[in-house]
């Protein structure tokens, strides 16, 4: 059965040019369109499709308001097609965290040049997205309240911290932004460091850790090459790069390098992992969190055969459950676990000396 995709965008060439690329596509329909989310609530309702391609700034209704009511009452797997400017890159980390399975980044010059270039792109994009499982989200209070665990976490001093350096590394693509987040949101100010790869394009990492340092007890910020990862502090991967682990004295520092993609990924998971695996010993913890494809799951094996202890997201709370299917299917999880349990089983870790 063709995948039904409605189109909400206010530029009539991006329109014209998806419905152009897609006519030889036997497993896409294009069900509508429409030039903005009032006129594309009606439709959508009347007909409802599988998949929606989406742009955020739009006259009439922007598209991130559009989005959280889709998301809050019937949740449909949601492409944003955004522009690499500063507001639109800030906008579509937004829609990630309500609820957008992925997003295409598109030029503000050569529009349907580029998008004639990425059409092998955008149909896969639509494909997983099509395959996906958004949750409901429901709009979350401006300042999110912290869990007991942060509550009644205490402070560690300095010198804890430096003899207490035990590294947690989390992979995620599809629906990792969420999942990200409801972990860091969970955790002390004093929780292990943590290094993160997002599947996430290139200059949307900023925003998207700038997003969630406003809103976690944690400090959180785009991995510098050379950043140490200590107590109190997330680094995430940024988009186009990829980020590995070297131990120095005793300390873990971040290496961000470009290079090729690995698993048609940059950031890489298995980047990050199999670079834990070479300095952490067993003293790490590893996590994969929900996404489409296979990335990780080596890596994530490497380092359970080396003693780390690791988890996986169980299906039930995944958007996608690719990624910690793969890794389970090599032998490569100890235990798997639902998403609201993730944050508990850091500290667990980290209680243990």
């Amino acid at each position: 059965m063709a995948i039904k995709l409605f189109i909400v965008d206010d530029s009539a060439v991006v329109r014209q040019t998806v419905a152009q690329l897609l006519q030889g596509e036997a497993e896409i329909e294009l069900l509508g369109s429409a030039p903005n989310p009032i006129l594309a609530g009606p439709m959508i309702r009347k007909q409802r499709p599988d998949v929606l391609l989406l742009d955020i700034e739009m006259p009439g209704m922007d598209g991130l308001t559009f989005l959280r009511q889709v998301m809050e009452t019937d949740p449909i797997p949601t492409v944003i097609c955004s522009s690499l400017s500063t507001e639109g890159s800030r906008y579509a980390v937004d829609a990630l965290t309500a609820g957008a399975v992925a997003v295409v980044a598109k030029p503000r010059l050569g529009l349907k040049q580029f998008l004639e270039e990425s059409r092998r792109e955008l149909v896969q994009t639509l494909r997983m997205a099509a395959r996906s499982r958004p949750r409901q989200v429901t709009s979350r209070p401006a300042a999110a309240a912290p869990s007991v665990a942060a509550v009644a976490a205490p402070v560690r001093g300095s010198l804890h911290a430096l003899s207490m350096n035990k590294p947690v590394l989390i992979g995620s693509s599809t629906g990792g932004t969420q999942a990200i987040e409801s972990i860091l949101l969970a955790l002390p100010a004093d929780a292990p460091g943590i290094a993160i790869v997002q599947h996430m394009p290139e200059k949307f990492t900023a925003m998207y850790a700038q997003r969630l340092d406003a809103s976690c007890a944690m400090n959180v910020r785009e991995a510098r090459d050379g950043d140490r990862l200590e107590r109190g502090v997330a680094l995430i991967a940024p988009g186009g790069l990829h980020l590995q682990l070297r131990k120095a004295g005793g300390q873990y520092f971040a290496v961000v390098r470009d290079g090729p993609p690995v698993n048609r990924h940059k950031p890489s998971v298995d980047v990050l992992f199999r670079s834990a695996a070479e300095c952490v010993g067993r003293d790490a913890l590893a996590i994969m969190l929900t996404g489409m494809g296979d990335d990780g799951a080596r890596g994530m094996k490497q380092l359970h055969d080396g003693g780390v202890r690791t988890l996986a997201q169980d299906e039930r709370s995944c958007v996608v459950f690719g990624m910690p299917k793969e890794a389970i299917a090599l032998g490569a999880v100890d235990e798997v676990l639902p998403l609201d349990r993730m944050a508990a089983q850091i500290m667990a870790f980290d209680a243990r000396g």
